[in-house]
Protein backbone atom coordinates (compact mmCIF):
# COMPACT_ATOMS: atom_id res chain seq x y z
CA UNK A 1 0.00 0.00 0.00
CA UNK A 2 1.34 3.43 -0.91
CA UNK A 3 1.72 5.78 2.02
CA UNK A 4 -0.59 8.51 0.79
CA UNK A 5 -2.73 10.93 2.72
CA UNK A 6 -5.98 12.41 1.43
CA UNK A 7 -6.65 16.07 2.22
CA UNK A 8 -10.29 17.17 2.23
CA UNK A 9 -10.15 20.95 2.57
CA UNK A 10 -11.53 23.88 0.58
CA UNK A 11 -9.12 26.58 1.79
CA UNK A 12 -6.03 26.72 -0.42
CA UNK A 13 -3.62 28.04 2.21
CA UNK A 14 -4.63 25.31 4.64
CA UNK A 15 -4.11 22.71 1.87
CA UNK A 16 -0.62 24.06 1.20
CA UNK A 17 0.30 23.92 4.90
CA UNK A 18 -1.00 20.35 5.17
CA UNK A 19 0.87 19.28 2.04
CA UNK A 20 4.13 20.61 3.54
CA UNK A 21 3.50 18.84 6.84
CA UNK A 22 2.66 15.54 5.11
CA UNK A 23 5.75 15.73 2.90
CA UNK A 24 7.96 16.52 5.91
CA UNK A 25 6.71 13.30 7.50
CA UNK A 26 7.72 11.31 4.43
CA UNK A 27 4.28 10.73 2.95
CA UNK A 28 2.67 11.75 -0.31
CA UNK A 29 -0.68 13.42 -0.87
CA UNK A 30 -3.00 11.14 -2.84
CA UNK A 31 -5.32 14.05 -3.60
CA UNK A 32 -6.70 17.22 -2.13
CA UNK A 33 -10.41 17.62 -2.47
CA UNK A 34 -12.50 20.71 -1.89
CA UNK A 35 -15.89 19.01 -2.08
CA UNK A 36 -17.63 15.89 -0.86
CA UNK A 37 -18.17 14.76 -4.45
CA UNK A 38 -14.46 15.06 -5.26
CA UNK A 39 -13.64 13.14 -2.10
CA UNK A 40 -15.77 10.17 -3.19
CA UNK A 41 -14.04 10.15 -6.57
CA UNK A 42 -10.61 10.28 -4.92
CA UNK A 43 -11.23 7.37 -2.55
CA UNK A 44 -12.53 5.25 -5.42
CA UNK A 45 -9.30 5.88 -7.36
CA UNK A 46 -6.93 5.21 -4.47
CA UNK A 47 -7.47 4.29 -0.85
CA UNK A 48 -5.27 6.52 1.32
CA UNK A 49 -3.58 5.35 4.50
CA UNK A 50 -5.04 8.37 6.29
CA UNK A 51 -7.38 11.30 5.62
CA UNK A 52 -7.37 14.82 7.03
CA UNK A 53 -10.89 16.23 6.80
CA UNK A 54 -12.51 19.63 7.10
CA UNK A 55 -16.16 19.31 8.12
CA UNK A 56 -17.88 22.04 6.09
CA UNK A 57 -17.34 22.01 2.35
CA UNK A 58 -19.09 23.93 -0.45
CA UNK A 59 -21.36 20.99 -1.31
CA UNK A 60 -22.18 19.95 2.26
CA UNK A 61 -20.68 18.35 5.32
CA UNK A 62 -17.98 15.71 4.88
CA UNK A 63 -19.78 12.99 6.83
CA UNK A 64 -20.96 10.77 3.92
CA UNK A 65 -17.37 10.54 2.67
CA UNK A 66 -16.04 10.08 6.21
CA UNK A 67 -18.52 7.23 6.72
CA UNK A 68 -17.25 5.54 3.56
CA UNK A 69 -13.61 5.91 4.61
CA UNK A 70 -14.43 4.57 8.05
CA UNK A 71 -15.98 1.50 6.35
CA UNK A 72 -12.73 1.08 4.39
CA UNK A 73 -10.65 1.30 7.57
CA UNK A 74 -9.00 4.62 6.70
CA UNK A 75 -7.90 6.50 9.84
CA UNK A 76 -9.55 9.92 10.04
CA UNK A 77 -8.24 13.22 11.36
CA UNK A 78 -10.88 15.94 11.54
CA UNK A 79 -9.25 19.35 11.14
CA UNK A 80 -11.99 21.94 11.26
CA UNK A 81 -13.08 25.14 12.90
CA UNK A 82 -16.70 23.98 12.64
CA UNK A 83 -16.40 20.66 14.40
CA UNK A 84 -18.42 19.60 17.38
CA UNK A 85 -15.72 17.51 19.01
CA UNK A 86 -18.13 15.56 21.22
CA UNK A 87 -20.37 14.64 18.28
CA UNK A 88 -17.38 13.67 16.15
CA UNK A 89 -15.98 11.42 18.87
CA UNK A 90 -19.37 9.76 19.31
CA UNK A 91 -19.80 9.11 15.57
CA UNK A 92 -16.15 8.29 14.82
CA UNK A 93 -14.63 6.91 18.04
CA UNK A 94 -11.33 5.96 16.38
CA UNK A 95 -10.89 9.38 14.71
CA UNK A 96 -8.71 12.18 15.95
CA UNK A 97 -9.91 15.75 16.23
CA UNK A 98 -7.58 18.71 15.71
CA UNK A 99 -9.66 21.90 15.83
CA UNK A 100 -8.57 24.82 13.66
CA UNK A 101 -6.25 26.39 14.31
CA UNK A 102 -4.01 23.52 15.38
CA UNK A 103 -0.28 23.75 15.82
CA UNK A 104 1.90 21.93 13.30
CA UNK A 105 3.18 19.71 16.11
CA UNK A 106 -0.38 18.70 17.07
CA UNK A 107 -1.20 17.82 13.46
CA UNK A 108 2.13 16.01 13.03
CA UNK A 109 1.43 13.90 16.12
CA UNK A 110 -2.09 13.12 14.90
CA UNK A 111 -0.73 12.07 11.51
CA UNK A 112 1.94 9.85 13.07
CA UNK A 113 -0.66 8.17 15.33
CA UNK A 114 -3.03 7.63 12.40
CA UNK A 115 -0.35 6.10 10.21
CA UNK A 116 0.90 3.92 13.09
CA UNK A 117 -2.64 2.59 13.58
CA UNK A 118 -2.57 1.09 10.08
CA UNK A 119 0.59 -0.94 10.73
Amino acid sequence: MTNTVLIVEDELFVVLDLEDLIAAEGFAVSAHCGTVAATFRAIERQRPVCAILDVRLPDGEVFPAADRMQELGVPLIFHSGHANEEALRARYPEAQVCPKPSSPSQLRSALQRAIASTS
